[in-house]
């Protein structure tokens, strides 16, 4: 800071003091004269004392700064509005910005005449950056701008983000809710984001939901699909999640284990569909003779409910052509039977696992599809749920190869996609 004498345009003669030892004159806000301690003169500038070693800096008018990029890249974002005349200068610190460069984000203003929608680079050691604003047409001008810098386009990358399967429950459960499907397009400022990539895993055995699938970076709208619900047990609700569990049998007779509500927490366009109701338990006699699950909710329709000896169906998957060819993930799991003789639910189209009957195995979701897990019979245990999946597809032209996590990488038409299984990142 320093003390501070502005002839500001609507209150008149502004004095903020400090203990700094350095003078700032300005107009309207805007530094015109600086006098430091040791009496040296700069016009127009503030040197800031502090050395920058973040990985982002929000500049302010009037500043001089010095960028230690050693250990990062620096994304310097410039102000959001200007006046002619206002002044910026960045100086690499360490000479090393040839190893980790500085980016300009120019905040929605003009630079050198280009739009917002182009990525500046600055990447030689020893450079120095003086810029001033020119007004709307141009924007920011350099004054200088010693050796390289690059002018980059952005581009548009898609993502295709889908949760964990949730679990399906046991003794007649209901078939577990599939991982959130979500899918989207947003525009990439190239060499300017590490996007981070999380891969939730499916649900445990017995009823457990599956975790959060998501991508996220500086600058971009982060993308989290909600891990699928668990199915319901016997007489126990299915949870909520991307899409809902299947609800439980009932205990009693005319009772209704009640399907889990899916797209929760709530996205536009839906992340998915409830999980269907467990068998209302009609049976005269032996009162578990008819009981039956609910099946899990899936990325593109409801889970059937559960009916006399009839496990309920998963709901079906929503299919994608990210890949380059369409393929349908996130389907629910289906409910499990406790007789013998019925019908067990199926597993809803993109990976959901089939239900059960009597003391059989249930059929997990499929592993990175974010299916649900089949409910199962009478004893042991449901199956677990899918893990999930993240895809990106950007233009081969623009893509980096700056990745960790081990993603499948393959070709499209003009398009590199990337398929995580695991957690990872991706440098744009």
């Amino acid at each position: 800071m320093a003390t501070t004498i502005n002839a500001d345009t609507s209150s008149g003669l502004i004095l903020t003091s400090d203990t700094s030892g350095e003078i700032e004159l300005q107009s309207g806000g805007t530094t015109k004269l600086t006098i430091n301690s040791s009496g040296v003169v700069g016009a127009g500038l503030s040197w800031q004392s502090s050395i920058v070693t973040a990985s982002t800096l929000t500049a302010v008018a009037g500043k001089g700064y010095w960028i230690n990029t050693t250990s990062n890249t620096c994304t310097i974002t410039l102000p959001s509005s200007a006046t002619v005349g206002d002044q910026l200068v960045f100086t690499d610190y360490a000479r090393t910005w040839g190893t980790n460069k500085v980016i300009i984000d120019s905040n929605g203003l003009n630079y050198q005449g280009g739009p917002d929608t182009m990525t500046v680079e600055y990447n030689t050691n020893g450079q120095s950056l003086d810029i001033v604003y020119s007004g709307a047409t141009k924007g920011w001008i350099p004054n200088t701008d010693e050796a390289t810098v690059r002018y980059i386009p952005d581009y548009d990358i898609d993502y295709l983000v889908v949760g964990g399967g949730g679990g399906g429950g046991l003794n007649s459960g209901a078939g577990g809710g599939a991982g959130g499907f979500r899918t989207s397009t947003q525009s990439m400022p190239t060499g300017g984001s590490l996007v981070t990539i999380v891969v939730g895993d499916g649900g445990a055995t017995s009823s457990a939901s599956g975790s959060a699938s998501s991508v996220s970076a500086t600058g971009l709208t982060t993308i989290s699909s909600a891990g699928g619900g668990g199915g319901g047990n016997f007489a126990i609700a299915g949870k909520t999640g991307g899409s809902g569990g299947g609800g439980g049998t009932a205990s009693d007779i005319g009772s209704v284990g009640a399907g889990g509500a899916g797209n929760t927490p709530s996205t536009s366009p839906s992340q998915g569909n409830n999980g269907g109701t467990g068998n209302p338990n009609t049976s005269i006699g032996d009162p578990y003779t008819a009981v039956s699950g609910g099946g899990g909710g899936g990325a593109g329709a409801v889970g059937v409910a559960g009916a006399d000896s009839n496990g309920g169906n998963g709901g079906a998957g929503t299919a994608s052509s990210i890949t380059g060819s369409s393929v349908t993930r996130a389907g629910g799991g289906g409910g499990g039977i406790y007789n013998a003789s019925g019908t067990i639910g199926s597993g809803g189209a993109g990976g959901g696992g089939a239900g059960a009957r009597g003391s059989d195995a249930a059929t997990a979701g499929t592993v990175n599809t974010g299916g649900g897990g089949g409910g199962t019979g009478v004893g042991g245990s449901g199956s677990a749920g899918g893990k999930g999946v993240v895809i990106l597809s950007m233009p081969t032209a623009s893509y980096s190869a700056l990745i960790s996590g081990s993603p499948t990488v393959t070709t499209s038409g003009a398009n590199t996609i990337l398929t995580f299984t695991g957690s990872g990142t991706y440098s744009g």
